[in-house]
């Protein structure tokens, strides 16, 4: 951490990103509070879900916000754990913090609602999600998204936004929008996994680095450039990500495979005990009400 600090307080802390990042949240406050009345059948939102979206603003810019941005474009696996939990953690969290009023709000709009509607569908979602993720990190096209402020900006964007989609079906609390049964569910949660494993897998078991940001001086120091300002890094001499890295590069890049798979089965895992107490839950409710009331005698009839 020390050697990070010759990239200046901006690179490291983002200082942008956190006002947009604190912006945020004293929006949905104010949402939820003073501008509550003006929506369509707004309820008080409970505790545990504002806990959910500070959490999850919280997280955010932890990811993009924080040194470990920058780590991202010096070490693999410090990238990977940045899209772990920006893509795996963070959109589930943001959904269960949105109160269902103001959810609605913006999926039946005319405009988005069917646009949501199709990318919702729980295979279009995992086939759409999966299908992104993956290729980002297809070393050719990793290596012109982490060189391009634009694109990079751009594709970080349409994935989280896939992301939300896949954990929608999920995760929703809306009747109307349970498309999938608890078994289903399971199916769907393993599903996922499966579609996530070759690019893991792909990155676990090379024998070589893959990537040339990781690898090229010239490539490294031009993903740099993303997150640390120009005149800061001109000034700087840089000779490769070996300065700050500890690992060798392959280390480092199965390391990152690693990291993906363990935060992925540990939030799959949650997710899982989530669906199985939902549907226990709901098994124990369907019970008691299928069991008629005991006859009462009629002396003791009020």
């Amino acid at each position: 951490m020390e050697n990070l600090q010759i990239f200046g307080f901006q690179a490291l802390w983002s200082p942008v990103f956190l006002i947009c990042t604190v912006g945020l949240i004293a929006l949905y406050f104010n949402v939820i509070g003073y501008l509550r009345p003006y929506f369509k059948n707004s309820a008080p939102v409970a505790t545990k879900t504002k806990v959910f979206f500070v959490t999850s603003m919280i997280l955010l810019y932890f990811v993009k916000g924080s040194p470990i941005d920058l780590l991202g474009h010096i070490m693999f696996s410090a990238h990977m754990t940045q899209m772990a939990i920006l893509y795996l953690v963070v959109p589930p969290l943001l959904i269960l913090g949105l109160p269902d009023w103001l959810i609605k709000t913006v999926i039946e709009h005319k405009v988005i609602k069917p646009i949501f509607n199709f990318f919702t569908k729980p295979l279009i979602a995992l086939l759409v999600f999966n299908g992104i993720f993956s290729l980002y990190h297809i070393p050719l096209i990793f290596d012109i998204l982490k060189t391009n402020s634009v694109l990079h900006s751009m594709i970080t964007i349409v994935i989280f936004i896939a992301a939300l989609f896949m954990w929608w079906p999920l995760i929703n609390q809306f009747p109307e929008y349970q498309t999938l049964t608890p078994i289903k569910k399971v199916g769907y949660v393993f599903g996922d996994g499966i579609l996530l494993t070759p690019a893991c897998a792909l990155i676990i078991f090379a024998k070589d680095p893959l990537y040339a940001t990781y690898a090229d001086p010239q490539a490294w120091v031009n993903a740099l450039a993303l997150c640390v300002p120009s005149d800061m890094l001109a000034n700087l001499n840089l000779i490769g990500p070996e300065m700050f890295n500890m690992l060798p590069l392959v280390e480092d890049q199965q390391l990152g495979g690693i990291v993906m798979k363990i935060i992925q089965e540990l939030v799959y895992g949650t997710i899982l005990a989530y669906i199985f107490f939902q549907w226990a839950r709901a098994e124990r409710q369907k019970d008691g009400a299928d069991i008629p009331p005991a006859d009462v005698p009629s002396g003791l009839k009020p």
